[in-house]
C-alpha cells in the first residue's frame, strides 16, 4: 500500500484549494482574536454563529498583511466610527491558502465598510425596539431640565481635549455665571467603555443630591470605536437614570444608543457647556422680567394706594371739620348757660347773697343773735350783726 506522508498530503490539499478557489470572495463573519503584530500584520479569526442558539457553527483564521492593514484599517474605522476590534461584523474579500505547515486560513484583501455600518445600525435598533418594549427608552427624556444646572457630573477622560474646552467654555463664559463641576474619571474608547461608564454612573448615584445633571462627553480625539456606546446595558443603564444625562460625545454621524436615550444630545463637548449657559442665561432673563414686572406692580399698587389714601384724608378734614363746628356751638351754648347760672349774673338782677363764716345762708336757723354774718350784692358787700 503506497502512503502519504503528512506534509505531501497537505501539499495535495494546497493545490486541491488553489485549483478549486482561484479567485477571490466576499465572505460575511464576524471578527475574533484580533491581534496586530509588531511589525503591522493583523492576525484574526474569523467566526460565524448560529442566530437562535448564538453557539458556533464555522471558524477560520485569518490574516492581513502589514502592506493592506495599514490601507483597510483607516479607511474602515473613518467610515464606520468604529474601531477594528473583535466582535463587529464585516463583510472582507479574501483568498482561501493553505499552508503546509499552518493549515487553512484566509487572506483579507479588501474590506466593505457598508456592510458594518449596516449591521451596526440593525444592533441600535435592536437595542432601542428591546429599550421600548420594556418601558425605559424615554425615562430620562421625560425628566424636567433643572432651572439652574450649576452643579455638573461630568463623565469623561481626564486628558481628553474635549474635557477641557468643556471646562473651558463654562469658566470663561461672558455673563460670569458660576457652574460647580466635578470629574468621573472613564474610558471613553474601546472595549471597556460600557463598564467604565456604568462604573462612574454608581459612583455619581451615590450621591446624588450633589448634582444637578450628568454630562457625558468625549471628543477632542479619534472619531473610531464608538461601539461602547452602543451596548444595551449602558443605555439601560442612562435611560433609568434619576438625573438628566446629557451627551457631547464628539462625532458627526448617526446617533450613537446613548445618544437616542439621553435626555438632551448636542454634538461636542463644546455645545453641551453651551447648552447649560444658555439654560442660566434663560433662567436670568425670566428673573429680570419679574423683577421688572414686579417693579411696575409694586408702583402701580403704590399709586392706587396713595389716591386712596388722598381721598381718606380730604373726607377726614371735612369731617372733622363738621364736627368740630358743631361742637364749637354746643360750647357756646353751654358757656352760655353757665353764664347765665353764675352768681355775679343773679347778683346783678338785685339779689344778694348772705354766707356765715364764708358758707352760704339759706334758712334763718342756721344764725343766731350775735352772729356776724355777709351779705354780698352785685358790685359790694355788707357786714351785719344779728340782733334779732
Amino acid at each position: 500500500m503506497d502512503a502519504l506522508s503528512l506534509y505531501e498530503l497537505n501539499i495535495l490539499v494546497r493545490k486541491t484549494l488553489t485549483q478549486a478557489f482561484p479567485d477571490e470572495y466576499w465572505v460575511q463573519a464576524e471578527l475574533s482574536d484580533v491581534r496586530i503584530t509588531a511589525n503591522g500584520h493583523c492576525y484574526l479569526e474569523f467566526i460565524q454563529k448560529d442566530a437562535q442558539k448564538n453557539t458556533f457553527i464555522a471558524k477560520a483564521r485569518g490574516v492581513i498583511w502589514a502592506n493592506v492593514f495599514r490601507l483597510i484599517k483607516p479607511y474602515f474605522e473613518s467610515t464606520t466610527g468604529q474601531s477594528f476590534v473583535s466582535g463587529i461584523k464585516v463583510l472582507v474579500k479574501v483568498r482561501v491558502e493553505f499552508h503546509e505547515l499552518y493549515g487553512y486560513s484566509l487572506t483579507v484583501s479588501d474590506i466593505d465598510p457598508t456592510y458594518t455600518i449596516g449591521d451596526m445600525a440593525r444592533r441600535r435598533i435592536e437595542i432601542l425596539r428591546q429599550l421600548e418594549k420594556e418601558g425605559i427608552l424615554n425615562l430620562n427624556k421625560e425628566l424636567e431640565t433643572p432651572e439652574l444646572p450649576q452643579r455638573i457630573a461630568v463623565i469623561s477622560s481626564a486628558t481628553a481635549a474635549g474635557y477641557h474646552d468643556f471646562k473651558h467654555q463654562l469658566e470663561t463664559n461672558s455673563k460670569g455665571y458660576y457652574f460647580y463641576t466635578e470629574l468621573f474619571p472613564a474610558i471613553m474608547q474601546g472595549d471597556q467603555v460600557e463598564a467604565s461608564i456604568c462604573e462612574a454612573l454608581q459612583k455619581i448615584i451615590s450621591r446624588i443630591n450633589e448634582f444637578d445633571v450628568v454630562v457625558i462627553i468625549r471628543g477632542g480625539g479619534s472619531t473610531s470605536d464608538l461601539s461602547g456606546f452602543d451596548r444595551y446595558t449602558l443605555a439601560a443603564a442612562c435611560a433609568q437614570f434619576p438625573l438628566p444625562i446629557i451627551t457631547g460625545i464628539g462625532h458627526e454621524r448617526d446617533d450613537t444608543v446613548l445618544d437616542s436615550v439621553a435626555h438632551i444630545r448636542v454634538k461636542t463637548p463644546t455645545a453641551a457647556a453651551g447648552f447649560l449657559i444658555n439654560k442660566i442665561d434663560q433662567a436670568a432673563t425670566r428673573l429680570n422680567n419679574l423683577v421688572s414686572r414686579l417693579a411696575i406692580a409694586v408702583n402701580n399698587r403704590l399709586s392706587q394706594e396713595n389716591f386712596k389714601l388722598l381721598n381718606k384724608r380730604t373726607s377726614l378734614f371735612r369731617g372733622v371739620d363738621n364736627i368740630l363746628l358743631h361742637n364749637h356751638h354746643k360750647l357756646k351754648l353751654l358757656s352760655q348757660l353757665v353764664k347765665d347760672a353764675s352768681p355775679q349774673k343773679i347778683l346783678s338782677k338785685g339779689y344778694s347773697l348772705t354766707l356765715k363764716n364764708g358758707k352760704m345762708v339759706t334758712d334763718a336757723s342756721q344764725v343766731n343773735k350775735g352772729d356776724e354774718i355777709v351779705t354780698r350784692l352785685a358790685n359790694s358787700s355788707i357786714t351785719s350783726i344779728i340782733t334779732q
